[in-house]
């Protein structure tokens, strides 16, 4: 938040220059006579945000697994509130643009961001019960997945044959490493720069190698919590029964120790424990800091700009709310799901609106959308703007359907209304 206003702050002040020309400079390599260069945005937006895209395929992955998504039953209710929390705003911003250039950005206001939109939640403090974050995480985990398939499907275009080859040999070399057991993280850092290169190469957006590779982690730990404590033990054991004499004795134990520690959990869960950090502290405040400096003078409510502007605010702040309780309460009333125990129809309420909050995704959809001008620009406010309104509105929302969890009577008497509603 604080990247993305010091970029608005940056890009419409004295120095607004040396902001345009920064996220321009050109940074590559050269190889013998093969040169690969690109402006700085192009590493932030299709480098950098792959580590996000790959942090997002390990949350997709593990949810699969072992999460909320692992069961039919379970994930129904999450995969109805997402539909239609992707499908409402997309319509709004389509019925706002049809017939206009600019409808190439309805897939704008389709995405929810997790990082803000836990962060509203966390604002509410204990009022939020974990199976309403529970609720929110798996459908803005189903919303990525939704994301995902749109840019695959409809923002890369000129699909290259050697791009695939080369995509299928970096696959090819990452499951073969597995099947040699090789668990090493550094280890699959080149077969996942090949993947990234195929899908650069082949026409698929490169950031989506990230959800690839992530796809692709290992969900099961070797050892496990039990045999981690096994081999700890024996381990500190065998030190005590040899004795150090040195450091070079040492060494051994502690390499066993070492992969005992690396095996305890899975792959999927260390890796995106590690790289969370990060992603949420480094990568996505310097996507927001290259991305979020909106020139105010750029932008226009005129013409189709003003389409873009009004398709992106309401489908985020109107749309989403109303997509994921709609589609939600449907398949509820036709049997198809039900609410978790603890989750009433005003707590989807709460959720639906700060999945109005569609800040990292929404921009990285923006500028696959448009070329530099006036729409784009006009893209980007409209997304600062639909969030931020998303955002006040859930917190004042969950401050005033929420405060009856700290008060058993006005939940008893809430939970009672609410049955009788639903009945």
């Amino acid at each position: 938040m604080i990247a993305a206003v010091a970029a608005i702050i940056w890009a419409n002040s004295p120095w607004k220059a040396f902001y345009s020309h920064l996220w321009n400079v050109p940074v590559g390599f050269k190889f013998a006579s093969y040169v690969f260069e690109r402006d700085l945005r192009f590493w932030i937006n299709d480098g950098l945000m792959t580590v996000f895209f790959f942090v997002v395929g390990l949350e997709i992955r593990r949810e699969i697994h072992s999460g909320e998504l692992s069961g039919v039953r379970r994930a129904l209710l999450p995969l109805a509130a997402a539909l239609g929390g992707m499908l409402v705003p997309a319509l709004i911003f389509l019925g706002l643009n049809a017939g206009r250039p600019s409808v190439v950005g309805w897939a704008i206001p389709m995405a929810t961001d997790i990082a803000f939109a836990v962060g509203t939640l966390a604002l509410l403090g204990k009022r939020v019960t974990p199976a309403i974050r529970i609720l929110l995480l798996a459908l803005a985990v189903i919303d990525d997945v939704g994301a995902i398939v749109v840019i695959a499907l409809f923002y890369s275009t000129n699909f290259v044959a050697m791009g695939f080859a080369v995509l299928s040999l970096g696959i090819l070399a990452t499951i073969t490493m597995q099947l040699f057991g090789i668990r090493s993280p550094l280890a699959y850092f080149v077969p996942g720069v090949i993947i990234w290169a195929g899908t650069y190469l082949s026409g698929i957006h490169p950031t989506l190698a990230g959800v690839i590779v992530g796809f692709m982690t290992p969900v099961r730990a070797w050892y496990g919590a039990d045999e981690f404590l096994n081999q700890t033990e024996a381990g500190v054991r065998s030190i005590r029964t040899d004795g150090i004499q040195d450091d070079r004795t040492l060494l051994p134990h502690l390499d066993t120790l070492k992969i005992a520690n690396r095996e305890a959990v899975s792959p999927v869960e260390r890796l995106q424990h590690s790289m969370h950090g990060w992603v949420a502290f480094g990568v996505m405040p310097l996507f927001a800091l290259a991305n979020a400096g909106v020139p105010l003078g750029q932008i226009s409510l005129a013409g189709d700009a003003k389409w873009v502007f009004w398709g992106v605010a309401i489908g985020l702040t109107l749309g989403k709310p109303l997509g994921i309780v709609t589609v939600s309460w449907l398949t509820a009333r036709c049997g198809l799901t039900s609410l978790p125990i603890g989750i009433r129809w005003s707590h989807i309420t709460v959720v639906g609106m700060v999945g109005g909050i569609g800040f990292t995704m929404a921009l990285f959809i923006a500028q696959l959308a448009f070329t530099p001008g006036a729409e784009l620009e006009t893209a980007k406010f409209a997304i600062l703007c639909g969030s931020i309104l998303a955002g006040i509105i859930s917190f004042i929302a969950g401050h005033k359907v929420l405060k009856c969890q700290s008060d058993p009577n006005c939940a008893a008497t809430d939970a009672e209304a609410e049955a009788s509603t639903t009945r």
